[in-house]
């Protein structure tokens, strides 16, 4: 399983390409690429919120860590 913070960098690498992707279709007016963009975007926010889920758990075993 990975750690929280490979999930977290992960997700913020989904939603800076998602985020680009959305931009490059609105901007060469390609709804293909927009939505891929956003489909990605979501998968990013996902991840980060994947890896926040595991810090939060972790916290919550052991508060100390």
């Amino acid at each position: 399983m990975k750690d929280s913070k490979t999930d977290k960098s992960e997700g913020f690498i989904d939603k800076a390409s998602g985020k680009a992707k959305e931009t490059l279709g609105k901007a060469t007016d390609d709804q293909d690429t927009e939505a891929k963009g956003k489909a990605q975007n979501t998968k990013g926010d996902a991840k980060k919120t994947k890896g926040d889920m595991k810090d939060t758990i972790k916290d919550a075993v052991d508060p100390n860590r």
